[in-house]
């Protein structure tokens, strides 16, 4: 069964992407910042690139849209990396290499967000936990979907050649 990249990718980008905003919606409720973590990160955005960061709605909105299309880049990679290994199952051995490098990158990022004052009250351990629920909501969309990773999985780590 041949499985589309750009469906597959914007379907993992997309639970990625809100598993990521319903986990930092209950941290925001609780700490009684409602969407606080995007405004946050947002205000961090719209400095970045020069911009009014006064009107909440419109930073959260165009964090939110900024927010997705990130995740569905990652899906998309991810999809492609997937699609390939389908045929050659050593890529998924290359694959998993390329996920821990892009999870060191946002941890590298996230620090240097943390010395930035707009970063807010984030913690390390909240983006963390966002992180790795969003890898596993993707990463379980990946395993049900394509039944020939297990198997290549298995192959790409014996070692055989």
């Amino acid at each position: 069964m041949r499985h589309p990249i750009l469906r597959d990718g914007l379907i993992a980008g997309a639970i990625g992407a809100t598993s990521v905003a319903i986990w930092f919606f209950f941290v925001d409720l609780f700490f009684g910042q409602p969407l606080g973590t995007p405004y946050a990160l947002g205000r961090s955005l719209f400095g970045f690139i020069g911009a009014d960061a006064s009107n909440k709605p419109l930073v959260v909105a165009v964090y939110t849209v900024f927010h997705f299309a990130a995740f569905v880049g990652v899906g998309l990679i991810a999809a492609l990396l997937i699609q390939w290994a389908e045929n050659m199952p050593t890529v998924l051995a290359g694959a998993f290499l390329f996920f821990i490098v892009i999870e060191a990158g946002f941890y590298l990022m996230m620090l240097v967000l943390a010395k930035s004052p707009s970063y807010g009250a984030l913690s390390a351990a909240q983006v963390a936990i966002g992180n790795l629920i969003a890898a596993i909501g993707m990463g379980t969309f990946f395993w049900r979907t394509h039944p020939k990773l297990k198997s290549g999985l298995d192959y790409a780590l014996s070692g055989r050649p």
